[in-house]
């Protein structure tokens, strides 16, 4: 197979270090254990709602886990994927709020008004109101459900909270980073607050326990308390591994001949968070739930080439709509599965989870129309075909335009500035600037962060606005065939098209000084008031004040703020 030389590397150089000894199209480095046959004739019944256990980790790279060839020891991941069944055609979203906004309601970021970057701290701003919630429809079915780990859908009025969007029990963060220890989040310089919340309170007392440890003890207390003849859902969202790069010094020790002190923590970070998943499927087992549990383990993006984590051997990063930015870790592993230990290629996207689960728990759909995903149980269980075929990946109208891009490139029908992307059966086609689009080995040497900034630097000026992939034959993005099927791009750029056509306004509203933790006695948290004038919706703008006589100096320093950082906020990440 031919293969080119790496922006900023010789294949000599690459093949001394490594990277390029296995090969490429090979998805697992772990053969498929051989499945027994009367498996498939003596499959387990479904006698009641089976108990569902969804982990959610945050910034793992696709290439950080041991199955994917890593130098990061994850081996309980490696066996229950082993077990089950590996989804390597898993499809999630480049950024922390589109993925957890799609996993939570079933539907695009067109569709929520969540398709600019990512919910802020001090925005008004949250998973809208009329939404139907995955643990909602979960209730409504009989089960408990509880959310450990982290939220980021926005939390600016208590009705954004977790305890009133479907979780009986929350114990976590609201905002998207926070100090593993202390639960400290700043949002800027000086504007720095507590976020550790139980329930609808501030949970003061757990400062200074690592969040892996402490989110594991509570999904491990949420089962003991629980009698396993009754449904559950756990949805536990790790902050691992995302920054900052915090780890216990036992699990750094291992990895002391890492060269790069980034890698070093972050395989720390994953190899702690494989040993929670441990205790967690061992407490399944211990209180009797195992037997009749799905689990799901999903990564939320790819991972942050910055911050230790590696994608290879995809293009891109975190942040991207290359397939480093979009495709996911994912298995499932459960005594349920009909067809277990294989690796499964049926596209599956992680909207697909909403009916997927709502399904299996014998819930009702009829009454949430005009979801975008699909129950993918048959193809994950027994091996059918999938009936996703497409997936848009995302339209993003506020992000920075390309500056090569045109209505002209786009056939007239599609300015080819506006960033977006999506997958048709075997195609993908990016348009505007989908982001960083480097291939970057792990960096396991004392010098690499360097040469990774400058790879990633040398792509910017790159003079396109369209690229085709024939994402099946080619799935690190190698070969672009914009220019050899035009045909292909209008059919998918009538796609983009079609799609766009059902967007709702883009909700990204600016800043609010109120949202600020000093107001909130040094917390992040609600600071909305319940008899607020105004409601925020679509397209980031406040409604006008119903009681027009009301004026007050925050509204103006809001107008101030609003103004101020509408230039900023799309260079944000």
């Amino acid at each position: 197979m031919a293969v080119y030389a790496l922006t900023g590397f010789s294949l000599v150089s690459l093949l001394s270090f490594g990277y390029l000894s296995w090969d490429w199209m090979k998805p697992s480095l772990v053969a498929d254990v051989a499945t027994d046959p009367m498996e498939k004739s003596l499959p387990p019944a479904f006698t009641r709602p089976p108990h569902i256990i969804f982990i959610l980790t945050d910034d793992q790279g696709y290439h950080d886990v041991g199955y994917h060839g890593s130098d990061i020891q994850t081996p309980t991941l490696d066996r229950l994927a082993a077990e089950g069944v590996k989804l390597e055609n898993y499809y999630i979203q480049p950024i922390c709020t589109p993925s957890r906004s799609q996993l939570i309601t079933g539907r695009y970021q067109i569709h929520t008004g969540l398709q600019h970057s990512i919910i802020r701290p001090r925005q008004p701003n949250c998973l809208p109101l009329n939404q139907v919630t995955l643990p909602q429809k979960l209730q409504e079915a009989g089960y408990s459900t509880h959310m450990v780990g982290k939220w980021h859908l926005g939390f600016y009025k208590k009705e954004c909270l977790p305890t009133r969007r479907g979780f009986d029990t929350f114990l976590g963060s609201l905002t998207g980073n926070v100090d593993y220890y202390t639960y400290d989040n700043c949002d800027g310089p000086g504007v720095c607050g507590y976020d550790l919340h139980e329930g609808e309170d501030v949970a003061w007392d757990q400062s200074g326990k690592y969040s892996t440890f402490l989110y594991t003890q509570r999904v491990s207390k949420i089962l003991a308390s629980h009698s396993p003849k009754e449904p559950i859902f756990i949805y536990v969202a790790f902050q691992a591994v995302h920054t900052p790069l915090q780890s216990p010094k036992e699990y750094i020790y291992r990895y002391r001949s890492m060269g790069n002190v980034a890698r070093r923590k972050y395989a720390a970070m994953v190899t702690c968070m494989d040993e929670a998943v441990k205790n967690i499927t061992w407490a399944l087992k211990k209180y009797g739930y195992y037997d009749n549990s799905v689990i799901v383990f999903s990564t939320d993006n790819g991972g942050q080439t910055f911050s230790g984590g590696s994608n290879w051997p995809l293009r891109g990063r975190k942040g991207t709509y290359w397939e480093g930015g979009v495709r996911g870790i994912g298995f499932v592993h459960s005594p349920l599965i009909k067809r277990k230990r294989r690796t499964s290629w049926a596209l599956v996207h992680i909207t697909d989870w909403y009916p997927t689960l709502v399904s299996l728990a014998r819930g009702n759909l009829s009454n949430v129309p005009g979801l975008d995903g699909y129950n993918v149980w048959p193809a994950i269980s027994e091996g059918k075909e999938s009936p996703r075929t497409e997936i848009l990946h995302n339209i993003d109208p506020l992000y920075n335009h390309a500056k090569y891009g045109s209505l002209e490139d786009g056939f007239g029908i599609w300015n080819t500035a506006v960033q977006a992307s999506i997958r048709v059966g075997e195609w993908k086609l990016l348009t505007g600037d989908p982001g960083y689009s480097d291939w970057i080995p792990p960096q396991t040497l004392t010098n690499f962060p360097g040469s990774w900034w400058n790879l990633e630097r040398l792509t910017n000026g790159l003079r396109k606005s369209v690229w085709l992939f024939n994402i099946t034959a080619d799935p690190y993005e190698r070969y672009d065939l914009s220019d050899q099927r035009p045909d292909v791009v209008r059919t998918l750029l009538m796609r983009l098209v079609h799609y766009n056509r059902t967007a709702i306004p883009v909700r990204y509203p600016a800043e609010n000084p109120r949202a600020h933790p000093d107001f909130n006695g040094g917390a992040w948290g609600p600071w909305a008031s319940e008899d607020d004038a105004e409601e925020w919706e679509g397209g980031g703008e406040p409604l006008k004040s119903r009681n027009k006589k009301k004026k007050c100096k925050i509204c103006k320093l809001r107008s101030f703020f609003r103004k101020l950082n509408t230039r900023l906020m799309s260079n944000r990440i």
